[in-house]
């Protein structure tokens, strides 16, 4: 554990920039509109979120099988080069707001005129965004080398973070991680076709997780299938952590910084405070992960990431609204 150190507090750097990013980015994101569901109270959305996860997960299954690894990278590259515009134009947006004239934040008491350049500085911002997502993706098609794929990965994750968490209230959140939970495991200890997934994403270079090399040198473009190296027996050389590890348990902590009730201790809002609660007891989870990681098998993340989140989150909100509820019932 001690000669991996620098990489395991490295990777759990990249966590807590891309959930700190994620809080910072949350209510901009509610107030463009960037809520992906309707109604975020309602129990069912997780339902539908795991219906998609479960559907593109297959059709990357089917893809390895069929050992059409060009149809899996262009069809990853296509979504995670869509993900981009649509995350990075909400800070580009905010960004040229602020620079041209803060008073535009205000949107109810807009002037026509005022509501005109909005909607201008918006599709300049999205017209950015499409060229830094055009470029981001290139890279990662000519030289995906492991800061490429990290800066990816890091700068998306807070983006789907930040939208996800507004996006589902307290008690989808909370179904969400569970049922995640369970299925990860599942996925990497009794079918192991997440393992399959990682192996495939990580031949083919794709930024759906983060890498952090463990010694210098290093070259992602040089890294060996996952399961030769378990297969052989040789100690991995770099830590790879899927990007959803990074995502789902963040959900919860914008989603209680988002729609618990609004009241503050010396200042700070309680919501926020829960927020960093649940983010610390994620990053709890991620240091017990990593015990067992050290041993150099496949192991899922979630079950801990998420557990830690939930428990965090369970004893901040007991502590400081003093109720046990815990936000659950509205």
């Amino acid at each position: 554990m001690a000669k991996g150190l620098p990489s395991t507090v490295a990777m759990a750097s990249l966590f807590v920039v891309a959930n700190a990013a994620a809080l910072l980015l949350a209510a901009p994101a509610q107030a463009f509109g960037y809520q992906a569901l309707p109604n975020p109270e309602d129990p069912f959305n997780p339902v539908w979120y795991i219906v998609l996860v479960l559907v593109f997960t297959g059709i990357i299954l089917l893809a390895i099988k069929m050992k059409r690894d060009s149809f899996l990278k262009y069809v990853i590259l296509g979504s995670m080069a869509i993900t981009m515009v649509y995350v990075y134009s909400l800070p580009l947006t905010y960004l040229f707001i602020g620079l041209q004239d803060p008073a535009l934040f205000d949107f109810a008491s807009l002037t026509p005129a005022e509501v005109d350049l909005l909607g201008t500085l918006n599709w300049i911002a999205f017209g950015v965004a499409v060229l830094l997502a055009a470029l981001l993706t290139y890279l990662l098609v000519k030289r995906p080398e492991w800061y490429v794929v990290d800066t990816v990965g890091v700068s998306t994750a807070a983006g789907v973070i930040a939208i996800m968490g507004i996006s589902f209230g307290i008690l989808p959140a909370f179904i969400l991680l569970i049922a995640l939970a369970i299925y990860d495991a599942w996925a990497v200890y009794h079918t192991k076709h997440m393992v399959a997934l990682a192996d495939a994403v990580t031949e083919q270079r794709l930024p759906v997780l983060l890498v952090i090399p463990k010694h210098r040198g290093y070259s992602f473009l040089k890294q060996k299938r996952l399961t030769a190296q378990l297969a052989a027996g040789e100690e991995r050389e770099a830590m790879f952590m899927g990007l959803g590890d990074i995502i789902i348990p963040g959900i919860l902590a914008v989603s209680a910084f988002t729609f618990l009730p609004y009241a503050t201790l010396a200042g700070v809002p309680k919501g926020l405070l829960v927020a960093v609660a649940s983010i610390a007891g994620a990053l709890v989870g991620y240091a017990v992960l990593m015990r067992y990681v050290a041993k150099g098998k496949p192991q899922a993340g979630l079950p801990l990431l998420n557990g830690g989140a939930i428990a965090g989150y369970a004893v901040a909100y007991l502590v400081l609204f003093g109720n046990g509820s815990l936000g659950l019932l509205r």
